[in-house]
């Protein structure tokens, strides 16, 4: 009866990973900056905002979540911190030791940071919007969000940040090390996918598209545009890329020693 009463179960795993995720400063300062940023810039934009000043083509979504170049950097490194800063405080051994099988930890990590970001950024993107659309009635940004492909931009960008965040902290288990994980992150979301782009080969050009960072852009317009991925294909790229750097997280985790 004692052995039963402390196994080691999925839930039990699930809910210890909770706990350490939710007794972290770092958790909620990266979830209060990713609410206060995409807010705060989104607002900004809006309230500044005057027809026939330039951005009268960007879409109407990506507009007001403009805030998502700051937040996924800030999503991305509490999703590096999740992993890589059990490495350097040692504190993974201690993990370990309570659950042997080692993936059931990386399994439960990434289900509980996926999920706290996901229903964080979808929050605050259904309050962002209707907020910014008080200063852009009247302009030709002026949507609601029962518009075509507005709800579902929202929605889609938020699951693409979560994933990306999960992508992050694979980042950060491989590694381990939060500046090599931040700096992996950055170069693949916010660089390469541009600088592949600027390449005159237009298969390079195509593969850009289902980068990150350029999936990300696609998931957050209302209206598509042809030049980037289709929503779904974006969030089909999204998911492929985090379920690879997953896979890879779970190989080395099962094989190096902690």
């Amino acid at each position: 009866m004692s052995t039963a009463l402390h196994a080691v179960t999925p839930a039990r795993v699930l809910r210890a990973e909770w706990h350490k995720l939710r007794t972290l400063r770092s958790t909620w300062v990266g979830l209060g900056l990713t609410v206060v940023l995409t807010l705060g810039t989104g607002l900004t934009i809006a309230a500044s905002y005057e027809s026939g000043g330039g951005d009268d083509d960007i879409d109407t979504v990506l507009l007001v979540l403009l805030g998502m170049q700051f937040t996924q950097v800030v999503l991305g490194t509490l999703g590096v911190l999740t992993t890589a800063g059990e490495h350097s405080t040692g504190q993974i051994r201690a993990t370990m030791a309570a659950v042997p099988r080692r993936l059931p930890v990386l399994w439960s990590k990434a289900a509980v940071l996926g999920t706290i970001g996901f229903l964080t950024v979808l929050a605050t993107n259904f309050l962002t919007f209707p907020l910014a659309q008080t200063f852009l009635a009247g302009t030709d940004h002026t949507a609601s969000l029962t518009d075509s492909g507005v709800a579902r931009a929202l929605v889609t960008n938020a699951v693409g940040l979560a994933l990306l965040g999960v992508l992050a902290l694979s980042l950060g288990s491989v590694l381990r090390s939060v500046p090599a994980g931040i700096g992996a992150l950055i170069g693949l979301v916010m660089i390469l996918s541009e600088v592949l782009a600027l390449l005159p080969y237009a298969i390079v050009d195509d593969a850009a598209r289902y980068f990150p960072g350029k999936a990300l852009e696609a998931l957050t317009h209302a209206d598509p545009r042809p030049d980037l991925a289709s929503p779904g294909a974006a969030l089909l790229a999204m998911a492929l890329w985090t379920a690879g750097s997953l896979a890879l997280a779970a190989l080395l985790l099962k094989r190096r020693d902690v």
